[in-house]
C-alpha cells in the first residue's frame, strides 16, 4: 500500500449482524474518514441484532439501519487487513492481505447485559487497530 493510500479494513463474522457491525461502526466512527471501511458475512442475517444496535447506541453511535452484506472475494482482494470473528475458514485468503483474528464471544440471542463487554472490547481492539495503522483516533464516544 502507497505511504498516501487510505487503508482499508474488513470486519467478517458469519451473520454480519454482530460483532462485524460493531467493529465496523466504531472504525467509521473513530477513523473519521481516514480508513475505508468494510463489513460482510458468510450468511448474512436480514438485519442487524436489535440488542448489539442497543448496546452501540449507548456509545452514541446508531447501527439501527445498517443492513448484513454478503462476504465477497473482492471485499476481500480490496483490503489491506481482513478481520475475521468466527467465520472460520469460510474466508477466503489471498496473499499480501494481513489477516487477524479476533476471538469474541457472539452476542446473538444475548440481552445487552452480556453484549456490552463484548462491545467494550471490539472498541478497545478497534482503538488498537488504530494505533497499529498509525491513525489517531478522533474524540471518543461517550
Amino acid at each position: 500500500m502507497p505511504d498516501n493510500a487510505t487503508p482499508s479494513v474488513l470486519f467478517v463474522c458469519v451473520h454480519n449482524a454482530g460483532r462485524s457491525q460493531m467493529a465496523a461502526a466504531f472504525l467509521t466512527h473513530l477513523a473519521d474518514g481516514r480508513v475505508q471501511v468494510r463489513s460482510g458475512g458468510s450468511t448474512p442475517a436480514l438485519a442487524v441484532n436489535p440488542v448489539v444496535a442497543e448496546a452501540m447506541k449507548e456509545k452514541g453511535i446508531d447501527i439501527s439501519d445498517e443492513v448484513p452484506k454478503v462476504l465477497t472475494v473482492e471485499a476481500v482482494q480490496s483490503s489491506d487487513v481482513v478481520i475475521t470473528m468466527g467465520c472460520g475458514d469460510t474466508c477466503p485468503v489471498f496473499p499480501g492481505k494481513r489477516y487477524l483474528d479476533w476471538d469474541l464471544p457472539d452476542p446473538a440471542g444475548q440481552d445487552v447485559e452480556v453484549v456490552r463487554p463484548i462491545r467494550d472490547e471490539i472498541e478497545r481492539r478497534v482503538r488498537g487497530l488504530l494505533t497499529e495503522i498509525d491513525i489517531p483516533p478522533r474524540i471518543p464516544p461517550r
